[in-house]
């Protein structure tokens, strides 16, 4: 492991130079890898692997038909390294359970049912191992419970091992039931790809993870985003000059610039008057929104928000309820600017 100083507080992080492709490729030469769920992370953390040279097989239901048919389209083979899920977790030595959190409690005993003395369970999310009363997800003392968490979606997963930056992950070892459940995880966080490991546990990754996707990652940019843009409409701006100077700004100029050296770097590359504004009101919205984070990490970890996940997404007609909130988003007047502004894009009307 290396020492990174992090603002102050010394960390240890994994990256390939302390643990190689090659090394992981020799800790996982015997294993068979059996990705349970074609959906989000799957995909991405499969044909990784798959391109880093490991054993890797598909569990997925086929009577989960686009699932199934997309994995069949990817290039999987039914019956050569896709499967469903029962026979993939029989012939896996490391399963990856990547079904949403909803899925993991109502296939659980299907996979429990399959584990294997020596099997490991991995996860790339702390959710059904820390809420195991409102799960039922409780491993057998005979496996390793490991987790690969990415901190990006699958897309991202994918695309920036494709681009060869790759996505950073946090890393922990719930139950070492083999003597090589570490070894195991460090290997396989490389294998899909990692930029760079980091450790935590499951209880920290999931309360850090909830909060961080309905706070800055997507609630709240969300919220900001849509407050801000009905501001403008309200005092007779343009739909288009209220979403450039809302959302296009930010995701092609601003954030990147963030992304390459921090948020003091995008700042000092800004004018003037832009700099003084934001280091002004920063503290304003700061203060503002500290009430809501406090509310919101109470909700997790107090399982509030577990209990809202597992009731609304196992619900039978949860599918047709997210898409009409989804349909509700896209068909915004913000949103449909925004088609209208994505569409105007040099790199758009050139294919065209």
């Amino acid at each position: 492991m290396a020492q990174i100083n992090f603002g102050g507080t010394l960390e240890d992080v994994i990256t390939a130079d302390e643990f190689s492709i090659k090394k992981a490729q020799e800790v996982l030469k015997n294993e068979v890898i059996a990705i349970i769920g074609y959906g989000v992370q799957g995909p991405a953390q499969a044909f990784n692997m798959k391109d880093n040279g490991i054993n890797v097989i598909i569990g997925q239901a086929e009577e989960d038909k686009p699932y199934w048919d997309k994995a069949v389209a990817d290039g999987w083979v039914p019956g050569k390294n896709l499967f469903p899920i029962e026979e993939a977790v029989k012939r896996g030595t490391i399963i990856q359970y990547l079904v949403s959190d909803a899925a993991q409690m109502m296939l659980w005993p299907k996979v429990k049912a399959n584990l294997k003395k020596g099997d490991a369970l991995y996860f790339s999310h702390g959710f059904s191992i820390v809420y195991k009363e409102q799960t039922g997800v409780i491993p057998p003392d005979f496996v390793d419970v490991i987790m690969v968490a990415p901190k990006g979606s699958g897309t991202s997963v994918r695309r920036n091992f494709l681009d060869g930056s790759g996505i950073n992950s946090s890393i922990a070892v719930h139950q070492d039931a083999t003597g090589r459940a570490m070894e195991r995880t460090l290997a396989l966080g490389i294998a899909i790809g990692s930029g760079f490991l980091f450790p935590t546990t499951f209880q920290m990754e999931v309360y850090s993870d909830l909060t961080g996707e309905r706070g800055v990652l997507m609630g709240a940019l969300a919220g900001m985003m849509e407050a801000q843009y009905n501001e403008l409409r309200k005092h007779g701006h343009t739909p288009s000059e209220a979403f450039n100077e809302t959302v296009e700004e930010l995701t092609q100029s601003l954030i990147r610039l963030v992304g390459e050296n921090g948020m003091d770097w995008m700042y000092a590359n800004c004018s003037t008057t832009a700099q003084r504004g934001a280091l002004d009101w920063r503290h304003k919205f700061r203060k503002a929104v500290e009430p809501v984070f406090a509310e919101l990490y109470d909700a997790v970890a107090t399982g509030k928000e577990t209990e809202i996940v597992l009731r609304v997404n196992s619900a039978a007609d949860y599918k047709v309820k997210l898409d009409a909130e989804l349909k509700e988003m896209r068909d915004s007047e913000m949103w449909q600017a925004g088609m209208a502004v994505r569409a105007l894009r040099p790199e758009k009307r050139t294919k065209k």
